[in-house]
């Protein structure tokens, strides 16, 4: 077994007096799609907001590449090559599509993506790049939040409950996306609520109940009985 671009050992994770995390392992192995599935509230979003730097936590946590970077902040967790697509994608608003997408790629990281392949990717997006990104339908900006994800050259993708609050087609065209955007070796961690559309994707799921690993196993192997027990609670 290759070993993992990013490895997370007994994570625990704050806010304030609020414990979000108790003790979550994690490892990604290069080229490799880990789904993290969980009902709201089980700390996905947090676990996502840990390794992007969002919140600190112990250094040794979450090594990249055998490198502790727990206690990095956010600007240099992007420079080691790690990306997120947040949860509401929270673009720019006041920038056109374009300008939303140019400033994902002012880190300088070589590679594959640029705003020429954006757009072969989300024809869509050309269409429309002189628009203000918050002016596109939901699913049009969360094209965005993507393109502007994958134009710092990341080697890790994270994208956090892309398919929220989409109508089906939409989510359709943007996960028939997905194996141009990681076939060239990106690995992908995928938050997701849609159990079916996590595993469909993944070749590794991890479910978090209440803060803690409830189930971790390979996609194909787990049964569904399993995981709506580990998903569930019950």
């Amino acid at each position: 077994m290759p070993d993992p671009i990013i490895s997370i050992q007994g994570l625990d994770a704050h806010y304030g007096d609020f414990q979000a995390l108790y003790g979550v392992d994690l490892a990604v192995e290069p080229g490799q799609v880990v789904a993290v599935i969980g009902a709201n509230g089980a700390g996905k979003t947090t676990l996502m907001r840990s390794i992007s730097g969002l919140l600190k936590n112990k250094a040794d946590a979450i090594r990249w590449q055998g490198r502790p970077i727990g206690a990095l902040r956010a600007d240099q967790i992007a420079a080691l090559g790690i990306a997120l697509v947040p949860e509401g994608r929270l673009l720019f608003p006041s920038l056109s599509v374009e300008e939303n997408l140019i400033i994902g790629g002012q880190l300088g990281r070589k590679g594959p993506w640029n705003l020429a392949r954006i757009y072969q990717l989300f024809p869509i997006l050309q269409e429309r790049r002189n628009v203000p990104a918050t002016a596109l339908s939901g699913g049009q900006q969360q094209m965005v939040a993507i393109g502007r994800a994958l134009m710092s050259n990341p080697e890790l993708l994270m994208m956090d409950e892309i398919s929220l609050g989409l109508a089906p087609v939409v989510i359709k065209s943007i996960y028939e996306a997905l194996p141009d955007i990681v076939g060239e070796g990106l690995s992908a961690i995928v938050v997701e609520q849609d159990i079916a559309k996590a595993l469909s994707v993944s070749s590794h799921v991890v479910c978090l109940q209440e803060g803690r690993v409830s189930l971790t196993g390979g996609s194909g192997e787990l049964s569904r009985d399993e995981i709506s027990k580990a998903y569930f609670g019950v």
